[in-house]
């Protein structure tokens, strides 16, 4: 055993760590030394957006003790942004230890004389987001790890404004969480009368803000039995979804049963993502046996969404995340202006990896579109940037995120579900199908197909592995791409653009972040991106052409996936 994992794990069989801990590092001395080594080998790191990480013992594990310093940690850092006195807001998912972990960050805040909002139960990621605007706290916490496997739990940490923290808070709580060195540097507990438990109320809340983001519920009056199927796959959706789309006025909804119950161990699916169809192959198989309209997902902390949707030959189809994007982010300014109620400052804010047809859709709509850093608290940002100047109406991304108004500072899977249901009545009402909606605007947009990789590195030396790829990318930038120019390649850590056939050189003006795309001379992009949280590298690929007929979808369709593989091919992924 490394000397140095050695002491630490040292530390923790002669420290003030409870005895069910010492054993388990004991057992696994003598039953999986590899294992124990990998749990101590690093402290599990404090990133932008909090912990996540595997559950167990050890120092890179998610613990209570992992816990309890990130929240010492961040208390310090509230109470010292907050001299005149700090409250927080704090939420978990159905995962196994959520709500134990919840409760041990809430009562280190309260032993630091923080006011602590605790939910009574288990509740969307979002609805924390808005709880956390609506007390006027100044911070917030939720415990999940959202759609990662049953073994992983986390950490979110949220600021006064309901979003994840950005800069230059999240790297200034990183050093406060850093200098907490040991668990006796952690107020464990004395300050339990601190804590409020919340709940109904704040639910009675969340759900009128929700139904007030609807556009057009006459439209949902008429279409009221629109066979709806729903999934939360085991997670928190089940706590509130049906209940507001009950409220929006939607009768004929159907819960996949198989799914219903909140269970931490994700009995029916390997992973509780609905990006996976496997995740979704319930609900699938329900909505083709009712013939539903629409089938909806969303994951355990019920911020992100998938729909289903039939196509043209009436199969059951999952659309990606820049397909419900594209849906959402048209319908908003679409039926906003068709209904007399879109502002001349309305704005709309994606990311640099979402599909670049959303600029399309706002430019054709007449509606300013902003384009900020991968994540929701970026999109949080630029709201707080515009507000007062500009009307924001939605933001996304293409990893199945939505964030409708703004009254939450987080994607929102509830609201995303029931306006995407609104959304498929509306199209009803006009004759077809979502499929159909989708087809169309290709024809009068161009078709964009996106396609995402990830490749997963294990062990102590994946994070290792990804840094030396995106050095070899950054070196050694390709001059072409399946034969076509790469005419600009972004650096966000460098925040340096560069054209690579002419040498010139511009600014980028966003904060810095790891990821490089290569934009081509076709319209095709390319981006690569590590993960900040898991030993993770991302590859985003986007192809577009002209879609002249909607009877032409699936031969085009068909070139750009071939496209798309050419791609890969050629970048050797």
């Amino acid at each position: 055993m490394d000397a140095a994992i050695q002491a630490k794990i040292d530390t923790w069989l002669n420290g003030n760590f409870d005895a069910a801990t010492k054993d388990e590092i004991k057992k696994l001395q003598k039953e999986n030394p590899s294992e124990l080594a990998d749990a101590f080998y690093r402290n599990l790191e404090f990133g932008t957006g909090g912990l996540r990480g595997l559950m167990g013992v050890g120092t890179n594990r998610m613990n209570k003790y992992t816990v309890g310093m990130a929240t010492q940690g961040y208390a310090n850092y509230l109470k010292q942004c907050f001299p005149a006195g700090v409250s927080v807001a704090i939420a978990h998912d159905s995962r196994n230890n959520s709500r134990f972990f919840a409760e041990t960050t809430a009562n280190v805040f309260a032993a630091n004389g923080i006011k602590v909002y605790l939910f009574e139960a288990l509740r969307p990621t979002p609805e924390l987001s808005y709880a956390i605007r609506t007390l006027k706290c100044q911070g917030g916490v939720v415990c999940t790890a959202s759609h990662n496997p049953k073994e992983y739990n986390g950490y979110k940490a949220y600021w006064d404004d309901g979003s994840q923290l950005v800069p230059p808070h999240d790297k200034n709580v990183i050093k406060e969480v850093d200098k907490i060195v040991s668990v006796d540097d952690v107020k464990w507990s004395g300050g339990e009368s601190s804590i409020t438990i919340i709940g109904k109320e704040m639910d009675e809340q969340y759900m009128e803000m929700v139904k007030e983001l609807s556009v057009y519920p006459e439209v949902i009056a008429k279409h009221k039995d629109l066979k709806i199927v729903y999934t939360p796959i085991h997670g928190t959706g089940i706590t509130l979804l049906p209940q507001v789309l009950k409220k929006f006025g939607f009768d004929n909804v159907h819960i996949v049963k198989e799914q219903s119950e909140p269970d931490g161990n994700f009995p029916t699916v390997a992973y509780p993502n609905p990006e996976e169809s496997e995740a979704m192959s319930y609900g699938l198989k329900l909505a083709e046996q009712l013939d539903a309209d629409i089938l909806c997902g969303t994951d355990p902390d019920a911020d992100r969404l998938a729909i289903g949707v039939k196509d043209s030959k009436g199969k059951w189809v999952l659309m990606n995340g820049n397909q419900t994007a594209v849906l959402a982010f048209n319908y908003l300014m679409e039926a906003r202006k068709a209904k007399g109620v879109a502002k001349p400052n309305d704005m709309v804010i994606t990311t640099i990896v979402t599909t670049p047809m959303i600029d399309a859709l706002a430019k054709g709509n007449g509606v300013a579109c902003y384009r900020v850093l991968t994540g929701f608290k970026w999109i949080a940002a630029m709201i707080r940037e515009k507000e007062g100047k500009e009307n924001y109406v939605i933001g996304g991304e293409e990893s199945f995120g939505l964030m409708i108004g703004d009254k939450i500072r987080d994607k929102d899977g509830v609201s995303a579900v029931a306006l995407l249901c609104e959304m498929a009545a509306y199209e009803k009402e006009k004759g077809r199908s979502l499929y159909e909606k989708m087809i169309d605007l290709y024809v009068q947009y161009g078709l964009y197909k996106e396609h995402l990789i990830s490749i997963t590195k294990k062990g102590m030396d994946g994070q290792q592995q990804i840094a030396a790829m995106m050095e070899s990318y950054r070196n050694n930038p390709p001059k072409t791409i399946n034969g076509s120019a790469v005419v600009q390649l972004l650096d966000y850590e460098l925040q340096k653009g560069t054209n690579p056939q002419t040498g010139e050189e511009w600014k980028i003006e966003l904060p810095k972040s790891n990821v490089l795309q290569f934009i081509l001379a076709d319209g095709s992009s390319i981006s690569a991106r590590p993960s900040g949280t898991e030993p993770k590298i991302k590859f985003y690929f986007s192809v577009n052409t002209k879609l002249s007929k909607a009877e032409d979808f699936d031969k085009v369709n068909k070139e750009m996936d071939e496209k798309i593989k050419a791609v890969i091919a050629d970048m050797k992924l």
